[in-house]
This record gives C-alpha cells, structure tokens and sequence, in this order.
C-alpha cells in the first residue's frame, strides 16, 4: 500500500476534548443538509446519503465542500437517513423502489449483499479510480466479477488491546501463539494485575475471543468459510473453530480475569487498561475513541496486537474493512457521471486527509497513496502493521451472511464458568441454524 503525507491532522489532545463533548444533531430522515457554499447553476447536483451519526455527517460536508470547492460542474448535496434497523430498511426500501439518493454509504460485506446488488446497484467495474483502491476491500463490495464501491473510513481490527508499561514492566514480549499468551498472563497474574479484562456488563465484548479469533480459523481451515455457509462445518466439530470458546472458558477457569467482569462495562475496561490494573482487553480497535474520552493521558501506553493461536508463522489480524459509498441503478445519464466523478474524488489523498482532520482513523485508509497522520495512536499504528505485512484475513462477517444472535450470550455463560466451550459451541450451531433457515440458504 502506498503512503503520503497529508495535511496537518489535529491534535489528539483536541480530539479527545471533542470525544467529551456531546453532540446533538436532528435531521428528518433523508434529509437535505445544503452542504457548501456557492455553487454554479449549470452544475449538475446529486445527493450523497448518509447515516444521521454526528461524526458520519460532519466527515461527509467535509468531503462535500471540498470537492464542490476543487471544481464548478458537479455539485454534491448531503442528505441523512436514520441509523440501526430503521435506516437499513430505509435504504432497502427506497432502493426496491427506485427513490434512492444519487449515491449513498452503507456498510461492505454480508450487509452489503443483503442489498441484492446485482439487481440495486450500479457496477463501478472497469472505472480508473478502482485502480487506487487497495485489492482487500474488493471482495466485501463485489458480486462475482462486478464491483460496486469504494471504501469510506478506514479498516480496523478485532484483538487484544494491552497496557504497554505493564509489558514493559515484566519484561513481556507481544505474543504470537496461544501458549505465549497464557505465559504471559501467568507472570501478568502473579505481579497482581488482571491478567485479561473482560466486560460483560456489554454483552457484545464476550465475543471478541471468538470472532477475533477467524484469521487462525481461516489459516488452520481455508474453507471453513464457504463451508460453514453451506452447513457442511460446526463450530462444536471443527478443531480450528472451536478454540475461540476454547479459549473464552479458559481465561475464566485460570483465574485470568477482572473480579468484576461480570457487572463491568467498556469505559470500566478501558479505565482499567489504562491504569495498568489490567492488562489485557480483547477489543476492537475502534475503541480508540473511547480511551480518549475516558483516559485521554494514557493513550500512548496502549497498544494493539492480534489474537494469537497455534502457529506464530500464520500469526495475523482478524480484519473489519470500512463501509462503502454505492450508486443506485436509478441514477442515469448525466447524474451517474457526476457520481462517478465524486467516487473518483474519495479515492484521492485528499479525501482521505479531510477524514483524517474529522476522526481519528483506527487502521488503514485501503486507498494508494493515502497516509495515516504521524501523530495516530499507537494502537493504530499496531493494526497498520498488519495491514503494510498483508497478515491479515477478513472477519467472517465478511465471507458468510450467517451469525447467530445469540452468540453474545452463550459466551457470556462459557466465561463465567455457567457452560462448558463444548455445549457452547453446540448451543451457537443450533442458534445458528435456526439463522441459516431463515436466509433459505441452501444445505439447512
């Protein structure tokens, strides 16, 4: 991946202050926001939709007035929709009905093929600005040879967030295989530090030490994937799958975790983490945000590394990849090429710069020629790495449309001692099949 310096990032200590304050926004649902100034009347306008979040808005004025301000025949005007289930069926409905915006983000992989693409979307295929779009995040916007989108954000990682002082203070060494990994929660444990923070208080947190764990599923069983989607591999029966509930039951039966794991929420994990009274935190990387609104001054004491299994020669991340920016198929003639030219426009450095100014990015940006600002945490810089050494695979999220609901709480009960991995395990294949069922997949 190519690298360029971008325009002057603010600074984390700003940031942080703008992490503690609240923002508050209304917006009708679709509604028109009037992004930038000026404009010329023979331009043509089309509408760029996007998820009403504060931060999601403002990063698309930002690239809204830009590019309207780097040239006079295209002018882009930002309208919101709604966030959660109310905003997925929004888009699914408006697409279906032929009333869709212009162009609109939405996120990549199985969410994106719930939106039968082939028949919704316009292929961008063959378009010279796919050329600078990084061959990862192709697959999670693609069906069969067409690809419909160009990435918006940056990637990010599923892992262990972890106290560097206190790594530094033992001696320890970032892990590359299970084994290391309980070695060092062992000497962890004996200095009197949680050895592994887990925060069941959120539910959704219990799931990092499976869900991180695909890569090592992936690296162990290439086509764990593609046969777990056709009902042919179980989580309960593979030997590669089932070590993430493995390992789940494992931190609980060996002492590893905070006392107050079951009641504890993020920020309580994370102001743990940060005083170095834990020093592990299976997370996503996106929590970067979190530690600056709640422990801003430590941030330069965590860092970020892969699950680790068996094998430190296949050691790598576990990847979430950005949502994408897509045109409907109800976007014709002259309105489609101003899209077109607005997609080629957020494939640039500069787009990526503007993004960088509005948030702080927590992986790569998977465009050529993009940097990451110098002053990024350094968990950040920990999941770039990854990334620059292609030692990374595709959450499964991204490869199967199948995830039971119930995961969270299964896990919940396998680390607090309540349920072994292996009936888990089991209880997650019933859970999902029941999923599988509903999708009318085949081989269910």
């Amino acid at each position: 991946m190519a690298h360029r310096t971008g325009r002057t990032p603010r600074t984390l200590r700003v940031l942080a202050a703008l992490s503690l304050t609240p923002l508050v926004l209304t917006a009708c649902s679709a509604g028109s926001l009037g992004s930038s100034d000026g404009g010329d009347g023979d331009a043509t306008t089309i509408s760029y939709l996007v998820d009403n979040a504060p931060q999601t808005v403002s990063t698309a004025e930002a690239l809204a007035e830009a590019f309207n301000g780097s040239q006079s025949d295209v002018r882009v005007e930002v309208q919101t929709r709604p966030q959660g289930g109310e905003g997925d069926n929004l888009v699914k409905t408006r697409l279906q009905t032929g009333s869709m915006a212009d162009l609109f983000a939405y996120n990549s992989g199985s969410l994106f093929q719930q939106l039968a693409p082939a028949t919704t979307l316009t292929p961008l295929t063959g378009e010279d600005f796919l050329d600078d779009v990084d061959d990862s995040f192709d697959p999670q916007v693609s069906v069969g040879d067409d690809v419909y989108g160009v990435p918006m954000g940056t990637a990010f990682g599923g892992g262990v967030l972890y106290n560097r002082a206190v790594y530094d203070q033992l001696g320890l060494q970032v892990p590359k295989t299970w084994a290391e990994f309980t070695a060092n929660n062992e000497q962890i444990k004996a200095a009197g530090i949680a050895p592994v923070i887990q925060t069941y208080g959120e539910t959704w947190t219990s799931q990092l030490l499976v869900l991180g764990d695909f890569h090592n599923v992936a690296a162990a069983n290439p086509s764990f994937a593609e046969d777990y989607t056709a009902g042919e591999a179980k989580y309960a029966t593979d030997p590669a799958a089932i070590k993430g509930f493995e390992h789940t039951q494992q931190v609980h039966d060996l002492g590893f975790q905070n006392a107050d794991y079951a009641s504890a929420k993020v920020e309580d994990g994370i102001r743990t983490l940060a005083a170095g009274e834990g020093a592990h935190y299976p997370l996503l990387s996106t929590n970067v945000a979190t530690i600056l609104s709640v422990a801003p001054e430590k941030i330069d004491d965590i860092g970020f590394f892969a699950l680790p299994g068996d094998d430190p020669a296949t050691n790598g991340l576990t990847a979430w990849f950005p949502g994408g920016v897509y045109v409907p198929k109800s976007t014709t003639g002259e309105k489609l090429d101003a899209a077109k030219q607005f997609l080629a426009y957020l494939t640039t450095a500069d787009a990526c710069d503007i993004q960088s100014e509005e948030s702080i990015p927590t992986g790569p940006y998977l465009v050529d020629g993009c940097d990451l600002p110098d002053d990024v945490p350094q968990i950040t810089k920990d999941v770039n790495a990854y990334f620059e050494a292609g030692a990374q695979s595709p959450a499964l999220e991204y490869l199967s449309p199948i995830k039971g609901p119930a995961l969270e709480q299964i896990l919940v009960e396998v680390g607090s001692g309540i349920r072994s991995a292996q009936d888990g395990a089991a209880l997650y294949d019933q859970d999902v099949e029941k999923q599988a069922r509903q999708l009318g997949l085949d081989g269910w």
